[in-house]
């Protein structure tokens, strides 16, 4: 049984003197007394002390019998791992069935039983695997995981892995997603269509749409196809920007192939997630913080990224090339060295997601088997007295925020083929507190236009517009229609954000201002001012 099968069982099924010792506790906590200091007040006889998940399982007990008044702030007491939910949204993570993958790269592990480069003893493959990739049940279990431990689930980013996404058949990528909103909503559906229209208004909404795929599966009736079913963002495996590198690895695409990719996905409003690995075969700690620089000076310039140490595996093709002696991995030092050397160069548009994939140490035979690598890496940094300026490491998160006290800043990048614009509003210590991605398509040069053609072509309610590609305020998730005093979310500074990108849009001559909205934030870009296209939210200006 996985430890999330665990907890939730743990937080229905405990025992009477839990139950009796939870209630204790919970009362001491009302009452004043420190969390920790509570629960080390009342061991159990058999050793050990209450669990979290038994305290929030008790206030919701407690709640549900009219026994205590729902309190957010007890609930944030108690809660386990409030940082899972404090960007904002709550993350939903299932995998896809296996099935045969494009690619042969010589670093990916492949298990017949999962989907291509996943292992079984991953947190989120784990959980696929014991719910046989069925995604109601591992959306189900999620949130029955979540609510047990105190996390608001009303709104859900969706993060469907497994591979390459666009090599799955149509057919099953719909149905996939529609049995994920099936459990969201509560209610089964009989389409994709129906199971949209209903999330629009259920407890739970996706806010957040994330498929993964390779560079050169990206063409713009991908794109629509991928609208239709209610997409967001994609997250791409560029892996390196050195062609050299990409052949002897044997990814199968090319650099030209990435960039083309990035501004398709950019013209058509879609958030950009870019993988990126270091220690690839072939490279060298000096090649590895060349290349990284090209991300941002060539042009692809991703909205986030997610630092993938590359890991040796038994089953991997790299694994023959060490055992011959071609190939060494990094150590824990070299990898701490070189990630803290690159951070601080990392744009404020974008986020860092992670710095490590969490592959159990168990599979890897040699190189880091840290997963603690990103609090090494700030660490190291503090020693040198640098600091990384990315989203993440900005963001406000449970700070209270003075509405007053925020500055609204506009930075201004050109990726290939766009200008985009990072409206985004920061607290006088330089905390994060919300942005919007503005993007206005160019025409300056042919390959420009010959961008802008292929995507208006395949989705024409694009023609004549700019196009906000993401609005975000972080803080808290709090449910639809809350407000907490001092919560970044619910106090306005979302349409305050969609006002100047209006403002900006129609300076720069342009007619119409389109959102990719996901599926449970239409109604929000209804109420100001937005109607909707086929695939996207249209306001005129």
């Amino acid at each position: 049984m996985n430890t999330t099968k665990k907890r939730w069982r743990a937080a229905k099924h405990y025992s009477a003197e839990e139950k009796t010792i939870a209630r204790t506790v919970l009362n001491e906590i009302i009452a004043g007394e420190a969390v920790m200091k509570a629960v080390r007040n009342h061991p159990l006889s058999e050793g050990g002390y209450i669990a979290k998940h038994t305290l929030v399982a008790t206030y919701q007990e407690l709640v549900n019998e009219g026994n205590l008044q729902r309190d957010a702030q007890l609930l944030a007491k108690i809660r386990m791992k409030p940082i899972r939910s404090l960007s904002g949204v709550t993350t939903v993570t299932v995998l896809t069935k296996p099935f045969p993958c494009p690619g042969d790269c010589i670093f990916c592990p492949d298990d017949a039983e999962l989907p291509k480069s996943y292992l079984k003893l991953e947190p989120g493959a784990a959980r696929a695997y014991e719910n046989q990739f069925d995604p109601f049940l591992q959306v189900s279990s999620r949130l029955a995981s979540y609510d047990a431990i105190g996390h608001p689930t009303s709104k859900i980013e969706l993060l469907i892995l497994g591979g390459s996404w666009t090599a799955y058949p149509q057919d099953y990528q719909e149905k996939f997603i529609q049995r994920c909103l099936d459990a969201m909503n509560g209610i089964p559906s009989t389409s994709l269509a129906e199971a949209q229209s209903i999330n629009e208004t259920a407890c739970r909404r996706n806010v957040g749409l994330v498929v993964e795929t390779r560079p050169d599966a990206i063409t713009p009736q991908v794109l629509a196809a991928m609208r239709r079913m209610g997409v967001t963002k994609v997250q791409i495996g560029a892996q390196s920007f050195d062609d050299h590198i990409l052949a002897l690895n044997k990814r199968g695409h090319s650099t030209a192939d990435t960039l083309h990719a990035t501004a398709l996905l950019r013209a058509a409003g879609f958030k950009i997630v870019m993988h990126w690995m270091p220690n690839l075969l072939g490279t060298t700690l000096a090649s590895d913080r060349d290349d990284f620089q090209k991300m941002w000076q060539s042009g692809y310039c991703p909205d986030e990224l997610k630092i993938y140490p590359t890991q040796l595996v038994e089953n991997s093709q790299l694994y023959q090339y060490w055992l011959a002696g071609t190939y060494q991995p990094y150590s824990t030092q070299e990898l701490i060295n070189l990630i803290a050397d690159i951070k601080p160069t990392i744009p404020a548009y974008s986020r860092v997601n992670r710095v490590i994939r969490d592959i159990p140490a168990s599979y890897i035979v040699a190189g880091s088997k840290r997963s603690s690598l990103r609090q090494d890496v700030h660490q190291e940094m503090r020693r040198r007295g640098t600091q990384c300026r990315c989203i993440r490491c900005r963001e406000i998160r449970g700070d209270s925020i003075a509405e007053q006290d925020l500055v609204l800043a506009d930075l201004v990048y050109h990726p290939h083929y766009t200008e985009e614009h990072f409206l985004n509003y920061s607290s006088p210590n330089d905390r994060l507190a919300g942005y919007l991605r503005l993007s206005f398509p160019s025409d300056k040069n042919e390959p420009a236009r010959q961008i802008q053609n292929q995507v208006q072509t395949a989705i024409p309610e694009l023609q004549g517009c700019a196009i906000i590609r993401e609005v975000h305020i972080y803080g808290q998730s709090l449910q639809f229609g809350v407000e907490k005093n001092g919560a970044a979310q619910h106090v306005g500074l979302g349409s305050h954000l969609i006002e100047q990108a209006v403002q900006l849009a129609h300076a720069r001559g342009f007619k119409k201002i389109a959102v990719i909205a996901a599926i449970g934030t239409r109604r929000y870009y209804r109420d100001r001012g937005f109607d909707g296209g086929e695939l996207y939210m249209i306001r005129d200006i």
